[in-house]
């Protein structure tokens, strides 16, 4: 699994540079809502417009009808003050209603991408990444980025343009008072350096430990009944205290920090605002200034003290965002190494007689970083004809797995080639060599939706004539007394459920629709001999007409086999009857017996 760790170690190189440009990359999202983005903008800019001409109408009140004792006039530009109020709280209602549709439409196509991608992703990569980590990816950074893209980003041109126009309306209001405001923005300037490079290195530390939080409540959610079973409970309560207080201090110190910066962003417009007011009452005196003149220049240095605030909570934003792409660029950048090869080919699984073919097949596991690992097999030769069955008999850790796992290219070959009807397996397309193999493993996987549905998921138009046959070769008859029969929620993992009733849905899942080829993983493990008699005697029928490799541990399973393929060392050493290998092979005799002596116990 893919650590925190692992994770900070690996992006200890990465620099400023490339988490923006990762944000940069992330404006092709951006693109299908240009119109709504500039209709936004234009909202924004028109509001803050609005607001910034509400001071100089104040202006004209102060320096006219009031000075000059003309209440009709003072009406008058009441009610203007009035309408440029309103229409900011128009052009604040339709940018946010905008924003609300613009900002939920691009995180839900980009978690869509981020989905099918990490679909297309090999098992290696899910072998090396915590699930913790891409659950946190997909779900608080994409919500990240899509605080920053419709709010922050928007905001942050509005405000400059808003502190650009305020400035010059300052500098022509009293260029040594507008003066004085200007040069308050090298100490603001400073501070949001300093928080910038802070900010950064602790906003990424709280993702990933975010990440690692997640990954541990899913563990334990999933192994609660081991957890219940050991008496770890408050064990495991102290680890998750572990994680959940090494969170909290990342975060306490990460609004310590940018409660820093707030509030010296707050103190340095404030400051300025006291002398602005002391040296502009002495100009007034002096009148070098007028006193509407003075109230404008307060009052627009006052409408501008929240853009100048807001860019602390800006850069803070936009750096969690650059972070969250950056993390999210990390899997997305990832090339899934099990793809259509070019001309790969589509075939209808009823066109597929089922001969299968491994020539010289050799396979190593991937590394930590992707590359080739621990060999498993080496220089494999089988030849499965037709409608054949083949068990797998071996030592633990063999290979037998790894061997039946490269038939539906869950893992691909690293040495040779397997072919199906005489052609490669790369040269079909994933689709279809997946509707060609049917698969059902030790450890079965079931979901958290109905038992129909779990069944169906990869022929989701099976009739129910179809289904029922299924059902009825993995003796899963039990479904017929669930709640809702066939459409009874199962709870995730399946875990409602023994460990025989999922393998059973597994194996009955594999066999519908009768797939050409079948590879089974000992998917009767976990059922009684009774149980696993009748489903022998069931798929009995099934095995003749498809072309079948099973991994076998149980004696009594071997009987479903035309021939067993004795694999020691990572290559199959010698191919035959049960009764050859038996008479021939001691370490073939010593497994089976080993096998029989566990199951009497």
């Amino acid at each position: 699994m893919l650590t925190l760790f692992d994770i900070d170690r690996s992006n200890r190189g990465r620099k400023l540079p490339s988490r923006l440009r990762s944000l940069w990359r992330v404006r092709v999202y951006m693109r299908p809502y240009r119109r709504q983005m500039t209709r936004m903008l234009l909202v924004s800019l028109a509001g803050t417009a609005a607001m910034i001409a509400v001071p100089l109408v104040v202006r004209g009140v102060v320096d006219g009808p009031v000075r000059r004792h003309q209440p009709g006039a003072l009406l008058l530009l009441g009610v203007l003050a009035v309408i440029y109020g309103t229409l900011e709280a128009a052009f604040i209602f339709i940018r946010r209603w905008t924003q609300s549709e613009t900002a939920l439409g691009m995180e839900t196509t980009l978690r869509r991408d981020l989905y099918e991608h990490l679909q297309r992703l090999p098992i290696s990569f899910h072998e090396r990444w915590q699930s913790g980590q891409l659950l946190s990816r997909a779900t608080s950074d994409l919500a990240v980025l899509r605080r920053f893209l419709c709010f922050g980003l928007i905001f942050s041109i509005v405000n400059s343009l808003a502190l650009a126009v305020g400035l010059g309306l300052l500098l022509r209001l009293d260029w040594p008072l507008g003066t004085l405001v200007a040069g308050s923005a090298v100490p603001i300037v400073f501070v949001n350096r300093r928080f910038c490079g802070q900010h950064l290195l602790i906003a990424r530390r709280m993702q990933d430990q975010q990440g690692d939080l997640a990954t541990f409540v899913e563990e334990s959610a999933r192994g609660i009944r081991v957890i219940k079973a050991f008496g770890r409970r408050q064990h495991m309560g102290r680890k998750f205290s572990e994680h959940a207080n090494r969170l909290y201090q990342t975060a306490i110190g990460k609004n310590r920090l940018l409660a820093t910066c707030s509030s010296q962003l707050d103190l340095i417009p404030n400051v300025t605002l006291g002398l602005v007011i002391a040296i502009g009452a002495v100009e007034v005196a002096e009148h070098r200034l007028s006193l509407g003149g003075l109230v404008a220049f307060v009052s627009l240095q006052t409408v501008l003290l929240w853009p100048i605030q807001s860019f602390g909570w800006i850069i803070a934003t936009g750096q969690e965002a650059m972070t969250a792409a950056d993390r999210v660029y990390e899997v997305l950048d990832i090339t899934p190494s099990i793809t259509d090869s070019p001309g790969a080919v589509v075939v209808h699984p009823r066109s597929v007689t089922g001969r299968i073919r491994f020539e010289q097949v050799g396979f190593a596991y991937p590394d930590h970083d992707g590359g080739r690992g621990r060999t498993v097999l080496t220089g494999v030769d089988l030849n499965i004809i037709p409608g054949e069955t083949i068990a797998v008999v071996g030592a633990t850790g063999c290979g037998k797995t790894a061997l039946v796992s490269l038939v539906p290219r869950i893992y691909d070959v690293t040495a040779g080639r397997i072919t199906i009807d005489d052609r490669d397996i790369r040269d079909y397309t994933l689709d279809s060599l997946r509707s060609i193999v049917g698969t059902a493993f030790e450890d079965p996987t079931l979901f958290s939706m109905s038992v129909r549905e779990n069944l169906t998921l990869g022929h989701h138009d099976a009739s129910e004539s179809a289904i029922a046959e299924a059902i009825a070769v993995a003796q899963a008859d039990f479904v017929y007394d669930l709640p809702w029969g066939l459409n009874t929620r199962i709870g995730e993992q399946g875990l409602s459920l023994s460990g025989g009733q999922r393998q059973r849905l597994a194996l009955a899942r594999a066999v519908l629709g009768r797939p050409r080829v079948l590879v089974l993983d000992d998917p009767l493990s976990a059922l009684d001999v009774h149980t696993e008699a009748r489903i022998e005697a069931a798929l009995a029928r099934i095995l003749r007409e498809t072309t079948a490799l099973l991994v076998v541990h149980r004696p009594s399973t071997v009987v479903l086999a035309d021939r067993v393929a004795w694999i020691s060392d990572g290559t199959i050493r010698a191919v035959g009857t049960h009764s050859h290998l038996m008479a021939t092979i001691p370490a073939y005799r010593a497994v089976l017996s080993a096998s029989t002596r566990e199951e009497v116990s």
